[in-house]
């Protein structure tokens, strides 16, 4: 097992910036059980359950089969009032997710915070809950 640190690149973790070198291995990384931790690069991270993260991808293959199919929709010149209410059901699935998402951030991450002492977690959840309802 390799337990080099690891030169990260693009994606759309924001946690992983091209050319910063974590200090923390893919190994040490899957052996953590926290629910939540703080990597060596500063960035957080949930460990979820085999179930969950099967949930999550799930509603994320759908969300991705809808937009697909809204995709071709428009290259068949739907009518527009059908691709508006394939899009309105696309929301209504990501806002699904989000609300999934939320709970289990809540029940996990916010309250094992909360217990720990560090109140810093209700103005992260405030800020990212006043992002999600505009």
């Amino acid at each position: 097992m390799n337990d080099e640190p690891v030169r990260t690149g693009v994606s759309a973790d924001p946690c992983s910036e091209p050319d910063i070198i974590c200090n923390i291995s893919p190994a040490a990384c899957e052996e953590n059980t926290d629910a939540c931790c703080e990597t060596a690069c500063g960035c957080k991270t949930t460990a979820r359950s085999d179930d969950e993260r099967r949930r999550l991808k799930n509603r994320l293959s759908r969300i991705e089969g809808q937009i697909r199919g809204i995709i071709g929709m428009i290259e068949r010149d739907a009518y527009c009032n059908d691709i508006l209410i394939q899009s309105a059901a696309v929301s209504a699935a990501v806002d699904a997710f989000n609300r999934e998402l939320v709970a289990a951030h809540i029940r996990n991450c916010v309250a094992r915070d909360i217990r720990a002492g560090d109140d810093s977690v209700i103005d992260e959840l405030i800020n990212t809950l006043g992002k999600l309802i505009k």
